[in-house]
Order: structure tokens, then C-alpha cells, then sequence
């Protein structure tokens, strides 16, 4: 029989010594995939993962396993890096990547389901990325990209993560159903500062519904029309994996949801989020009463 999911993200897992501003470094698992996919499920979609792990580092698959993700393994490396936070602020940060893991998947190693919707949080490989979203647009898959996957580069020599612009952006905008990106990624994009005016670029170049965080908040854009939201976090111990968690409650909450909700349902788990590391471990009703109380100051 067919599989039937809400969702399926493809993405590398990856470990990471993560070194705040504050604090003693702290050593853990980290990949936009474990963050979004884990995310997604407390939303009660049903959630598939596809990634590539080394033989004997099962471990590193539990916390989705635990959290009911069906999950389809290919054998191959991950991701280890560095991320460094040189001040408070949660939009800068470091990053060393200390070992490469190459392309995720094929089109052949997609699990067999029913189209769905399928959000790429690999990073690198950007010909093996685009192939792969023509190849699913094709079998009729909704799509979900993050930006950052596309644009991200490491130096040959140092390991030193930067980002670069994508001749193919207007291709990959317009396939896609849904667009994430950070302020800093949508300004190498459009070459506007701007929040509003990084949203209408990116919308006149193709993006059907664009999700953009900031420090401050999330900007949800589609059809011309925007919206904000504001972080309510208390302390920002859990910035590992802020857009992604956004990210993947938005797209939970808009299988049947308006953006105006989705949005600030997902603000409101990020804000929860933030305030403690590793995935996001909160209900549904946490995620409400912090919107509640949000209203009511």
C-alpha cells in the first residue's frame, strides 16, 4: 500500500558544537531536518524524514523516531560543523563546517507515497537539489524550499560557511509552493535591507508564499499582502534552529490553516522554542496560551 503523509522533509543530519555568546559550549544534534521535522509532528501532521546516516549512529534518529516520524534511511555521511554566536544578537553567527556530507538522495531513494507536500532542509548540492524538485514537481509534489540550502558554500580550505547568491533563484522560486529564508539571506537575494521590500522582490521574482524571521519576528507574504509577527521569547538559549522550526509549524498549520493563523501559531512555538535548546518540545495548547498572553499584553 501507498504511504500518506502531510509532509516529508529531506534533509542531512549533522552534529554540532554550538558556542553562544554566554554560556559554556555545548555539543548536540542539530540538523534543519531533525528541528522542523520534530516541529511539524507536535502539530499532529503526519511526518516522514529522509536522510543519510553513517552504519552505528542510529542514535542521532531517535529523537524523531520518538516523536512518531516515520523515517526512510539511506547509508552515507553527516554534516559536522562549528557554529559560533560572537554577540547577543540571534541574526549573527559563525559558522565552520568541519566535515562535508556530500548530496542527501536521488529521486530514487523518495520513499513511495502520494504526493505530498515535500520541504527541502538539506545544505549544498544545489544541481542535486534543483533536479530532485523538477523531478517531484513532475509526479505532482507540493514544494517547500529553504533558501539557505541553496545559498550556502563552504571554503575549500577553511571550512568557513558563507553565502552566495543563486543564479537559478527565479527557477527554484517559482517552482516552489512555499519560500523560508532569514533576513540576511533575502538581503543577498533581492539587495534590499528592508523586511517589506525583501518580500516584494522576492514575490515579483516568483515566490508564491514567502516566510522571512529576523530577530524580531516572522513576515509572511503572498498575493501582495503581508503579515508580522512578533518573537515573545525570554532568553534565546535554543537559537539553534529558529527558521526551521518556524518554518515547519507554518507549513503544518497551513494544511489547514489561513497565513494569518499559521503565522502566528508558528511564531508563537518558535518564541517557546528559543527559550530552551534542542527541538521544539511544546503542545499545542503551550503554543495557544503563549499567543494568549501575547494578546493580552
Amino acid at each position: 500500500m501507498m504511504n500518506h503523509y502531510d509532509i516529508a522533509f529531506i534533509g542531512h543530519m549533522s552534529l554540532g558544537t554550538i558556542v553562544p555568546f554566554e554560556g559554556a559550549p555545548i555539543v548536540e544534534k542539530g540538523s534543519p531536518l531533525l528541528y522542523a521535522s520534530i516541529a511539524a509532528s507536535r502539530f499532529r501532521a503526519k511526518i516522514a524524514g529522509v536522510t543519510r546516516i553513517p552504519e552505528g549512529e542510529d542514535y542521532l534518529l531517535e529523537p524523531m523516531r520518538a516523536a512518531g516520524i516515520d523515517l526512510f534511511v539511506q547509508p552515507g555521511e553527516i554534516i559536522r560543523y562549528r557554529m559560533v554566536y560572537p554577540n547577543a544578537s540571534m541574526d549573527e553567527r559563525d559558522a565552520i563546517v568541519e566535515k562535508d556530507a556530500g548530496p542527501i538522495v536521488t529521486v530514487d531513494c523518495i520513499p513511495a507515497c502520494a504526493p505530498c507536500l515535500v520541504h527541502f532542509c538539506w545544505i549544498g548540492a544545489r544541481r542535486s537539489q534543483l533536479n530532485l524538485m523538477r523531478a517531484l514537481k513532475e509526479r505532482g509534489f507540493r514544494l517547500s524550499v529553504d533558501m539557505q540550502n541553496f545559498m550556502f558554500r563552504a571554503h575549500a580550505e577553511t571550512g568557513i560557511v558563507y553565502l552566495k547568491d543563486i543564479p537559478e533563484k527565479k527557477e527554484i522560486l517559482s517552482m516552489a509552493d512555499f519560500v523560508k529564508l532569514d533576513t540576511h539571506e533575502a538581503e543577498l537575494l533581492t539587495g534590499a535591507s528592508a523586511l517589506q521590500d525583501q518580500a516584494d522582490i522576492l514575490e515579483a521574482l516568483g515566490s508564491s508564499e514567502t516566510v522571512i524571521t529576523c530577530s524580531e519576528g516572522a513576515l509572511a507574504q503572498s498575493n501582495g499582502k503581508s503579515i508580522f509577527e512578533k518573537f515573545t521569547n525570554r532568553s534565546i538559549r535554543g537559537r539553534m534552529g529558529r527558521g526551521d522550526t518556524c518554518m515547519a509549524v507554518y507549513l503544518a498549520c497551513r494544511l489547514d490553516h489561513s497565513i494569518e493563523d499559521s503565522l502566528q501559531l508558528a511564531v508563537a512555538a518558535t518564541s517557546i522554542k528559543l527559550e530552551s535548546s534542542g527541538p521544539f518540545s511544546g503542545s499545542i495548547e503551550e503554543v495557544v496560551e503563549r499567543i494568549n498572553d501575547s494578546n493580552r499584553n
